[in-house]
Order: C-alpha cells, then sequence, then structure tokens
C-alpha cells in the first residue's frame, strides 16, 4: 500500500516522503481500517517537526483524523494509532473507540467532524458552560478549529464575534455565521470588539492562538467570563496575570481534549451523538475547504502549517486502495 513516511523530523514538505509498504498489522484492541480520508490538523505539522506531545518512533505515518471503512463494511470516524497514521491507504485504530460516521456528511465532511468539533463542544459547553444569549469571540475563527467554534457557538444561540487574518478569512467567517467579523491586520482587536459590545466585553473567549490573541482575550473578557485556552498554534505560550483574573473577576480554563478519551470516554460518545444529531438537522457541517488526493498530503500540511488554508483540507482517497 501507499503510505506517507517521516523519516527525520523537520518542515512536512521536505520530511514527508509517499513510499510503498505492507499493511500495518492490527495488535491487541486494533482494527485495520481502509482510510476514505483523512483530515488535516495542525498536530500534523508538529508530528512533522517533532513538536507535538505523543512522539511517534521513526519512521511514522502522520494523520490523526480519518474517515474510514472496516473489513464488514462500516463507515467510521478513528483516531488512528501513530506510528500508523492516516495519510495511508491503510490505518490502524482502537477498536473500541470508532464513532459512526454521520449519514448527513460525505467522507471529507466526516473525516473533519472529529477532533475540532469535540473540542468546541467540550470547549464551550463542558468547560466554559456557554448559554445562549452569551457573546462569545473565537480566534482564528475561519481556521480549523475556529470555524467548528463559530458553527457550534450559533447553534448554541450565542452572539458569536470572530477575529480572523486578512479579507479573504473575513469573508469566510461571515459566510460560517459570525455576526461581528474582526480582521486584526486591519483593525485594532480590542477596539472593535469593545465598540460592538457596548463596552462590556465578552462573555467566552475561545483561543486557539494564544501570543497576543491571549493578550487581546484578558483586555476583552466581560465580567464572569471565561477564557478557553485551547492551542497555541500563534507559537507563543502565554504567561497569564493572574491578578489581573482577580481584579477583573473571571475564569482561565484549559481545555486538553484527548484526556477524556482515558479520563471519562463516554463522555466523548455523548459528544459524538449531540455533534450527530447537529450536523443531521444542518445546523453544524465541516467547511472543508479542499480535497486533495494522497500524494498531494504533503504540500497540503505544509500549507496548514503555514497558516494559509481556511477551513478543512482533506486527503481523500479514491476506492479500492491498494495491496
Amino acid at each position: 500500500m501507499q503510505a506517507w513516511q517521516v523519516h527525520e523530523n523537520g518542515e512536512p514538505s521536505e520530511v514527508m516522503r509517499l513510499a510503498e509498504v505492507e499493511r500495518p498489522t492490527p495488535g491487541d484492541g486494533q482494527v485495520l481500517l481502509r482510510v476514505r480520508a483523512a483530515n488535516i490538523n495542525f498536530p500534523d505539522a508538529l508530528l512533522c517537526r517533532g513538536q507535538y506531545q505523543v512522539r511517534p518512533p521513526l519512521p511514522f505515518t502522520p494523520g490523526v483524523e480519518i474517515c474510514g471503512e472496516t473489513e464488514d463494511g462500516r463507515r467510521v470516524i478513528a483516531n488512528p494509532a501513530l506510528p500508523h497514521g492516516g495519510f495511508a491507504e491503510y490505518a490502524l485504530a482502537d477498536s473500541r473507540a470508532l464513532l459512526p460516521a454521520p449519514e448527513s456528511l460525505d467522507d471529507a465532511q466526516a473525516a473533519a467532524l472529529h477532533i475540532g468539533y469535540q473540542t468546541g463542544w467540550f470547549g464551550l459547553h463542558r468547560r466554559a458552560r456557554l448559554e445562549a444569549g452569551e457573546t462569545l469571540l473565537v480566534h482564528a475563527a475561519a481556521g480549523g478549529v475556529g470555524s467548528a467554534a463559530v458553527q457550534l457557538g450559533k447553534a448554541a444561540g450565542a452572539t458569536v464575534i470572530g477575529v480572523v487574518g486578512g479579507p479573504d478569512k473575513a469573508a469566510v467567517a461571515r459566510e460560517l455565521g459570525c455576526d461581528v467579523v474582526v480582521d486584526r491586520r486591519a483593525e485594532d482587536v480590542v477596539a472593535a470588539v469593545k465598540e460592538a459590545t457596548g463596552g462590556r466585553g465578552v462573555d467566552v473567549v475561545y483561543d486557539p492562538v494564544g501570543g497576543e490573541a491571549y493578550t487581546q482575550s484578558a483586555k476583552l473578557v466581560a465580567f464572569e467570563g471565561r477564557i478557553v485556552v485551547v492551542g497555541f498554534a500563534g507559537g507563543t505560550i502565554p504567561s497569564p496575570a493572574l491578578n489581573h483574573a482577580l481584579v477583573k473577576n473571571y475564569s482561565i480554563v484549559g481545555l486538553h481534549w484527548g484526556l477524556y478519551n482515558t479520563k471519562n470516554p463516554a463522555l466523548v460518545q455523548h459528544c459524538h451523538e449531540q455533534l450527530t444529531a447537529l450536523a443531521e438537522r444542518g445546523a453544524i457541517r465541516p467547511l472543508v475547504s479542499e480535497r486533495v488526493p494522497l500524494d498531494g498530503a504533503a504540500a497540503a500540511v505544509q500549507r496548514v502549517a503555514d497558516g494559509v488554508t481556511t477551513g478543512r483540507v482533506a486527503v481523500v482517497l479514491e476506492k479500492g486502495a491498494g495491496a
């Protein structure tokens, strides 16, 4: 079968190599899946660079989120078990963690429903307790993680403010349903959000960026607001001033979605049921901006790493993968 492999750490476009390899053999509790579509996530770039919290042995195949098919023909969503990731014709996954792919979504959309939307659901509902009528600010609102949070925020009845970088991404954020869009490259984010909220600020901030975005968040969060720390795609991990949180009376909450898979897997299943219901009624639909063939995966991962994409980029495989 064909699979992308990383033999040394570095930029995805430089270290990912397409090779002919043997199909992986399932271990105890694992299942072999034929990959139908693999969604590209920022962690795939971090894996290539050797900067992710999980470091699989070299060589490994990246790709942490797929829509696949079981040997008995079931269409499922899974997180592949590294080092046998999803940028390949076949991948391995934990048989207990398979989730049914919603019938309302195609393969690329289904592959993109999992990590970003689960992260959004847990962040907004489990950690921030977002309520209808509240105001939600989403950083990087046109990106893969941010676009999911925008849709989930609208589905929850919140007013959503999206912060983006550039006019093209601003247009995407508006199409996603943002009530207010702020272009950080052309506007003062703090001033624009204060004006949009009548000086009050926002109830919930969803921040997958860190760095300057977090600094802005602390200035914009309202009384009894919640800042959800999702990640640091901007490359800088902030050091929050806790006296500021005390004086303004807001909460800083962290979200590591992966922990729920080991600490409370039943809640992951419950979340998937909620997401499936939302997808079935059209309240959410993953924004897949690009669909590329398997041989285009390395270049696509590099584009995601460079931050020039919107929504999700999916690697889509034709039916009938090779041996």
